[in-house]
């Protein structure tokens, strides 16, 4: 009932213990008044017929006390409460740029480069739900796999749909970063990053990955770069007439380009060995770029009072209108 309900003087509340009060010196007042005749029997008296007036002359104390109630609720200046608050958040446009060439089955990750790379970037949309984010595919070309939304759901399954061979195999990282870029440069966004992986080294394509690392720069974006796989050699699965072979290759992750990307970019790179150090990535990329909340918080207050000082009035008016129409003698 008192949902929402404020007092600004909730101290009147404290005259409640007059309302008891009073009710308990009415009781005791009409014990003094009214006295008591005791006989053997009451055959030779005429009994009156049954009236409900006396019974009504209680109404004058029941309604003093509503009246008194009210009074009082009404001195406590009960006030509604509403509270609400205005949330604005300084977007960010993230695009993540993911290698899907042939080396990105080694499986010195489980169950391999390519897979734990795509579970573990969707656990982080997942955790991003306030961010536009796409994703970009690269290998001996690149395309935009899923331009920037905020339907995640719709980003998550394209997400599940990309494996090798989608495209001419090869590792083309500029063109991958260059793409990654042509879909963030018309963003109006506060902050605009770029998420590169990568397990090789630049090896085709029309654009060099400093050139166009420059050009991120020039957008404001920030890349982040990440160099999968392990030190030195990795299983790497190969089809043979006796089945599933497994070959060690060794890795090559350009680590001092993707190092030269990050730096003239003003982001930072990060060498994953394995699945952990690879979420952990993830996990130090989301507290790095940490949207900006701003909440505002409003508050409108209502003056309740005045009701319950009309029912006072009109709970007075009604016992003195009783008392001296309907009911004149009862009443006392």
């Amino acid at each position: 009932m008192f949902k929402g309900i404020e007092f600004a003087q909730p101290w009147f509340l404290w005259a409640f213990i007059l309302v008891p009060a009073i009710i308990a010196w009415y009781v005791w007042r009409e014990r003094k008044l009214y006295g008591y005749l005791s006989v053997s029997a009451v055959k030779g008296f005429t009994l009156p017929k049954k009236s409900i007036v006396p019974m009504l002359r209680h109404l004058g104390i029941a309604f003093r006390c509503l009246a008194l109630s009210a009074l009082i609720l009404a001195l406590a200046r009960p006030q509604s409460s509403l509270s609400w608050q205005n949330s604005t958040t300084e977007g960010i446009d993230i695009i993540i740029a993911s290698d899907i060439s042939g080396s990105m089955l080694a499986e010195d990750f489980q169950p391999n480069r390519m897979e734990a790379g795509k579970n573990i970037a969707i656990d982080f949309i997942k955790n991003r739900p306030d961010d536009r984010i796409g994703l970009v595919i690269f290998s001996g070309e690149s395309f935009t796999q899923c331009p920037l939304t905020i339907d995640h759901e719709v980003l998550i399954n394209l997400f599940k749909d990309i494996k090798n061979g989608m495209i001419d195999d090869g590792t083309a990282i500029g063109m991958g970063l260059a793409t990654a870029v042509n879909r963030l440069k018309e963003s109006e966004a506060k902050s605009k990053v770029i998420i590169l992986l990568t397990d090789g080294s630049n090896n085709t394509g029309s654009i060099p990955p400093i050139t166009a690392a420059e050009i991120a720069k020039q957008f404001n974006i920030r890349v982040y770069t990440v160099g999968l796989g392990t030190k030195g050699f990795a299983p790497y699965p190969v089809q043979t007439p006796m089945g599933i072979q497994y070959q060690r290759i060794p890795v090559d992750v350009d680590e001092v380009t993707l190092g030269k990307i990050a730096d003239i970019t003003g982001g930072k790179y990060f060498r994953a060995t394995n699945n952990q150090t690879l979420k952990s990535i993830y996990e130090q990329i989301d507290k790095l770029e940490k949207a900006k909340i701003d909440v505002t918080q409003y508050h409108k207050k209502t003056e309740l009072f005045l009701p319950l000082a009309i029912a006072a009035l009109l709970f007075l008016l009604l016992e003195f209108g009783l008392k001296n129409t309907v009911l004149r003698g009862a009443l006392t």
